[in-house]
């Protein structure tokens, strides 16, 4: 092992400053429970004071979302890599999954709890090449990592809290297309989205088919479907029912007397979608995570301990009233509403686009991306390209070398 980011990854190597979703599933170590024994903030969200870290800013005016609510004021965070070209050709969007934010590549230190999520893709030399393409990600609207969302400060001086406004994937869109009208950019090179980042890719490619030359769709479904809703909305009630949810209104609250609770279980769930049965059953089999039996002695399965782990360790980056939001986004992404269905939807594409599934995803099959694929008319390879792996959803992130190799073709092209 060589200690590289990317040798840590497929070593299954853990850090307090690594995401848990780019790397493979690893066991707990006393090392690293010791970390989280300190009690959790009552909200993990960048707040106005923090360590700006490398985020810029961008603020827009009133903001009205497909429902008919009123923001007076929205502020997109985004940060950006390479330089944009004098004809302002080269500009690459990349749009982040539900837990991420802007730092796409970059070290961990103040203002940002992790290191970048997709440093092995974007990069000087990398697929996604800073040295030729001007790259830009924002947190989106309704996250809690610098842009607008429910622990910002409304006009009147309190957090929006359980006041801030149900969104769809199509108003996230709508702001992002502020941000660009703001950065000069009338048409994107590629827009880039995996998971919930590909529905907004999607929905960028079909509402501004003018606006987006390449696109690609990773891990991404053209409808959150039925199934999917029903596991987002276990993880919903999960912090809904937490005590000290309290409504959303608990940003007041000392460490230790926030929602962390139902936060952290509501990120154990999601890590059961996003991981394979069978990367779970090879990295932990039925091992214990201590000398103690789970059978007689009160210990616990190692598996267990990971996910009170990851649990924990999210509700120091993420917001409880954030994670709502968002799921809620996500579940009203179906590309075909009010455009005569899915197939009439993606049939508006005019991009010359990769769609890319991994085999083992079971929180966005691949049976969702054949469809994005078949109704695309300028599809690389004419079909949607599947990765092997073990790593589920997840693999999107993990596997650098097939992702990268496939994005590389596409931007090639």
């Amino acid at each position: 092992m060589d200690g590289s980011p990317a040798s840590d990854r497929q070593n299954g190597e853990m850090d307090w400053q690594t995401s848990e979703d780019t790397v493979p599933s690893a066991p707990i170590t006393e090392a690293d429970a010791r970390l989280l024994r300190a009690r959790p903030p009552a909200t993990g969200a960048w707040r106005d004071g923090d360590p700006v870290g490398e985020r810029r800013f961008a603020a827009f005016g009133a903001f009205r979302t497909e429902a008919g609510r009123e923001l007076p004021g929205i502020r997109l965070a985004y940060e950006t890599w390479g330089e944009l070209s004098p004809t302002r050709d080269n500009a690459v969007l990349i749009l982040h999954a539900l837990t991420g934010d802007s730092h796409v590549r970059g070290p961990a230190g103040p203002g940002h709890a992790t290191a970048g999520w997709w440093e092995d893709i974007v990069g000087p030399g990398a697929p996604i090449d800073t040295d030729r393409w001007f790259v830009v990600a924002a947190n989106m609207l309704g996250g809690c990592q610098g842009s607008t969302g429910p622990a910002s400060i409304a006009p009147d001086g309190y957090e929006w809290a359980s006041r801030f406004p149900a969104l769809t994937i199509r108003d996230q869109v709508a702001a992002q297309v502020r941000l660009a009208d703001a950065l000069g950019i009338d048409v994107w090179a590629a827009v880039v989205g995996g998971s919930m980042g590909g529905m907004h890719a999607l929905e960028w490619a079909i509402e501004h088919p003018e606006r987006v030359d390449r696109l690609a769709v990773l891990c991404s479904p053209p409808t959150t479907t039925a199934d999917q809703v029903a596991l987002n909305s276990v993880q919903l009630e999960a912090i809904r029912i937490d005590p000290r949810f309290a409504g959303g209104e608990y940003y007041d609250a000392p460490d230790g007397e926030g929602p962390h609770r139902g936060l952290a279980l509501a990120r154990r769930m999601a890590l059961l979608n996003y991981r394979s049965p069978t990367e779970l059953n090879q990295r932990f089999g039925r091992s214990w995570q201590s000398d103690k039996s789970p059978l007689v002695d009160g210990g616990r399965y190692a598996v267990e301990s990971y996910l009170d782990f990851h649990g924990n360790k999210f509700t120091r980056r993420f917001d409880a009233n954030s994670y709502l939001v968002l799921v809620e986004a996500m579940n009203s992404h179906d590309v075909g509403r009010g455009r005569g269905g899915v197939e009439d939807a993606l049939a508006r594409i005019t991009a010359r686009t990769l769609v890319l599934g991994v085999d083992s995803d079971r929180l966005f099959p691949v049976d969702g991306q054949r469809r994005i694929a078949r109704g695309i008319r300028s599809v690389v390879d004419d079909d949607v390209v599947v990765i092997s792996s073990d790593f589920g959803h997840d693999g999107f992130l993990i596997e650098s070398e097939a992702v990268g190799f496939h994005v590389r073709r596409l931007l090639e092209e």
